[in-house]
């Protein structure tokens, strides 16, 4: 494992209603809950073999019994704050404890893959920052080689102005930068595509 790579990753622990909320206006708390905890499977999956520290943010509380196991994820809580305050608190604790180059995404993004993840780091060599964008205007990947706090400021989170801005904040202060492939978030009902299987087998 090479200790000066980390990949952050933030969760929400899976409970009935509190996950998912815009999917479950439309499919129910249930279906809704269903559904991210697939979607934690899979972002375990796709990173558990990465060669790189991970480390798991949780929301509300660490779980030390869950699909995540602790021999290939350091398990965290997240600071309080908004989610610009969270993910620079992140990203603080990575570089204090030795990383260089350090990553954030989230569990959202059932079309992320374990070599985009890869790719993404390998870009992490040649440019300050690498960013994915997610189809709904945010991002699903945020990552740097060197520090930047106002990616994580002045930001209006959950609205399709964050890609656009964090850009901007990136050209203003001459961070070189790589974007990754368009990809869809899973956070209402027409994102679900395969997913929606998952629906299916429930109502049997």
């Amino acid at each position: 494992m090479q200790a000066k790579k980390a990949l952050i990753i933030f969760i929400r622990n899976p409970e009935l209603g509190k996950v998912k909320t815009r999917l479950a206006a439309t499919v129910g708390d249930e279906n809704a809950l269903l559904i991210y905890e697939e979607l934690l499977r899979y972002t375990m999956q796709i990173t558990e073999n990465l060669p790189v520290r991970k480390m798991l943010f949780y929301a509300d509380k660490i779980a030390e019994n869950d699909c995540w196991p602790t021999t290939a994820f350091d398990k965290f809580l997240q600071q309080p704050g908004d989610l610009g305050m969270r993910m620079q608190a992140a990203f603080e604790k990575a570089y204090a404890e030795g990383a260089s180059q350090i990553m954030i995404i989230g569990s959202d993004c059932y079309e992320l893959s374990e070599a985009l993840v890869n790719k993404a780091f390998t870009k992490l060599e040649t440019h300050d920052a690498v960013i994915g964008p997610a189809a709904d205007g945010g991002y699903y990947l945020l990552g740097f080689s060197r520090p930047n706090h106002s990616v994580f400021q002045n930001k209006n989170w959950s609205t399709d102005s964050v890609f656009q801005t964090t850009i901007q904040d990136l050209e203003r202060e001459n961070f070189s930068y790589f974007v990754l492939p368009v990809l869809n978030d899973v956070d209402e009902e027409k994102d679900l595509g395969e997913l929606r299987k998952l629906l299916l087998l429930k109502s049997n």
